[in-house]
């Protein structure tokens, strides 16, 4: 079982393919826990409930947390929704380094 500080890490590992910047800055991340049998539990949204990402990104989440914990899922949610003012400003500096049109 990882600590939550290391969980957190590790998934700022994981970059949206779309916007180019990692689901923890983008504010995706609403919350971890561990569950039954000490499963970690992911509470995260995406940008719209019809992103096409979901699988890729499940997948990265799966290929970060390899050797950090053993056993985990995934809670999506959509309430509340997103929005671009869950950004950090860490994750905006990462969409400006990509240029327009996250200037």
């Amino acid at each position: 079982m990882g600590s939550d500080q290391t969980v957190i890490l590790t998934l700022k590992n994981v970059i949206d393919p779309d916007l180019g910047a990692n689901i923890v800055d983008l504010g995706l991340l609403y919350g971890i826990e561990y569950g039954d049998n000490n499963a970690l539990v992911i509470t995260m949204t995406l940008t719209s409930a019809a992103c096409p990402l979901a699988e890729l990104i499940e997948e990265q989440i799966g290929k970060a947390l390899n050797g950090i914990v053993e056993e985990w899922r995934l809670r999506w949610v959509w309430v509340p929704p997103w929005g671009p003012d869950r950004i950090t400003d860490d994750g905006r500096n990462q969409m400006r380094a990509l240029g327009p049109p996250w200037r």
